[in-house]
C-alpha cells in the first residue's frame, strides 16, 4: 500500500540520496519530496514493515515526525543525519 511519511532532518539531494539508497533493498523504491516541509517520502509499505522503517530511518538519522523523541535521541539524529548526508553527497 503507497503510503507518504513525514520526515525529519532532510535537507538535501544528498539526504534524499542516501533515503533513496538505503531503504530500496528493504522496503523497494523510495521517493522523497524536497519541496514541502517538513519533508515527505512516498512507498509501497505494508503496515507489517512500518515498524521496520521508523527503526532504519532513525538509525539514518531521518525519524519520523510522528516519532516521539527525548532531547537526546534528537541531538543523535540529527548529528546521524549530518554523517548520512555527506555519505548521499559523495555517492550521487
Amino acid at each position: 500500500m503507497k503510503q507518504t511519511l513525514e520526515v525529519e532532518n532532510v535537507k538535501c539531494g544528498g539526504c534524499a540520496n542516501t533515503l533513496i539508497t538505503s531503504l530500496k533493498e528493504e522496503f523497494g523504491n523510495v521517493e522523497v519530496d524536497l519541496n514541502v516541509n517538513p519533508r515527505k517520502i512516498t512507498l509501497d509499505l505494508e503496515d507489517n514493515k512500518k515498524e521496520a522503517l521508523k527503526l532504519k530511518l532513525r538509525s539514518l538519522g531521518y525519524p519520523l515526525s510522528s516519532d516521539e523523541l527525548s532531547g537526546f535521541q534528537k541531538a543523535t539524529t540529527t548529528a546521524k543525519s549530518f554523517v548520512s548526508c555527506a555519505i548521499g553527497k559523495m555517492n550521487s
